[in-house]
């Protein structure tokens, strides 16, 4: 059997643990009351900027030349020579002699045309001596003669007409020999860039051959394609608008200056579009860089002008609506008017006022007049709670 000692032992320290306990459990004081504190969900905003919008559309297209000509030839012979400049790529000015043909052929029917136009005038001359000369001898005898009025035979009339067609005819001749002696002359119409040849020294051409092709430097044109829709923000419906044309040069981003100067006035079966046709002077020379026939570029066309608007994110727009900051830190929706939507942007005219807080993040559980806080109210991080997300 246990000793005595055995026994109350355990039960000493078991009585005095439970005497610890309750003293320390009485010397604890009770935990500090926070104060709830309420967060305000964090926003970000923007500015809202009223000012003066330009509706300008957006196009592309190809460049063209206003001019292209196919170099024929108008008479027959070998090609004797070409010019340097008359290769692909090649500039070339107004009347500079690309090639030329055979010309002796020529130069004979244009002597035998001269001789035959001297023949000719002195026919001509030597009939108008006798006509003279028969006047002459009408007024003499005249008061003899039993009739009033000569005969035109008399006074070789006829004759005269005969050698005077014979003498126009001949004249005729010569120049038609002088056109044909130039035709042998292949020009250029006009300051231009060479397409393409099709002759080489020695070929031998006919009437109707063709020599090449060459492209006008002085005018480009685009065909700009419009959606009919958007023709409603153009001044006269683009025809007389300035047009900003971009592309890329070398790898670099260049800009020229155009026009646009006319529609062609019907709707493309296949796009449903409409084309308007933008011209740019002197392509290859009115910049530091050309704009290239065949580049593929970007227009900017310029639109009517709103007074009093501004140019919002489509996404910020909910059913014609805004979220705004108030001067309180609350949401306010304002209702906007809607003249466009293009490129991810909606432009509005009414609804919204210059230095408003336009609220550019998404609210999770949004109602009007809730309170809100931007990153200039100060809070504690570790209490921060954020309920908007960008979308």
């Amino acid at each position: 059997m246990a000793s005595k000692k055995q026994i109350i032992l355990p039960i000493a320290v078991l009585a005095v643990g439970i005497a610890a306990a309750v003293a320390m459990s009485a010397m604890k004081q009770p935990p500090e009351e926070k104060k709830e504190e309420i967060v305000h969900p964090l926003v970000q905003v923007q500015p809202i900027h009223i000012d003066q919008v330009k509706l300008n559309v957006s196009s592309y297209g190809i460049v063209m030349p206003k001019y292209s000509t196919e170099l024929v030839a108008q008479v027959s012979g070998q090609v004797i020579s070409l010019s340097d400049k008359f290769v692909k790529g090649g500039f070339v000015k107004e009347g500079d002699v690309l090639a030329r043909i055979d010309p002796n052929d020529y130069e004979a029917s244009l002597i035998e045309a001269e001789a035959a136009l001297a023949q000719a005038s002195s026919a001509l001359e030597i009939e108008q001596a006798q006509v003279q000369v028969a006047k002459a001898e009408w007024q003499r005898i005249k008061a003899n003669a039993n009739e009033k009025i000569p005969s035109e035979l008399y006074l070789r009339k006829p004759q005269l007409a005969e050698k005077l067609a014979s003498f126009k005819a001949a004249q005729a001749a010569v120049k038609r020999a002088n056109r044909n002696l130039e035709r042998t002359y292949i020009k250029a119409p006009y300051d231009a860039i060479i397409e393409s040849r099709t002759v080489s020294l020695g070929s031998v051409v006919n009437p109707g051959n063709g020599f090449g092709k060459l492209n006008a430097t002085s005018v480009a044109e685009v065909r700009l394609p419009v959606a009919d829709n958007e023709l409603k923000y153009l001044p006269q419906q683009g025809v007389g608008t300035d047009v900003v044309i971009t592309a890329e040069v070398a790898g670099q981003p260049m800009s020229w200056k155009g026009e646009i100067v006319r529609s062609e006035g019907v709707i493309d079966n296949k796009s449903r579009m409409t084309y308007l046709v933008a011209q740019v002077e002197q392509p290859y020379y009115n910049n530091a860089k050309p704009l290239r026939f065949g580049a593929y570029i970007n227009a900017d066309i310029q639109g009517l002008l709103v007074q009093n608007a501004t140019m919002l994110p489509h996404h910020l727009v909910k059913e014609g609506r805004v979220a705004t900051l108030d001067d309180d830190n609350k949401l306010s929706y304002k209702k906007v008017n809607i003249i466009r939507e293009y490129n991810g942007m909606v432009v509005v005219d009414n609804g919204v006022e210059s230095g408003q807080q336009l609220i550019t993040s998404a609210l999770d559980y949004p109602s009007e007049g809730m309170q809100l806080r931007t990153d200039d109210t100060p809070s504690q991080s570790a209490n921060t709670q954020l309920a908007l997300k960008e979308e």
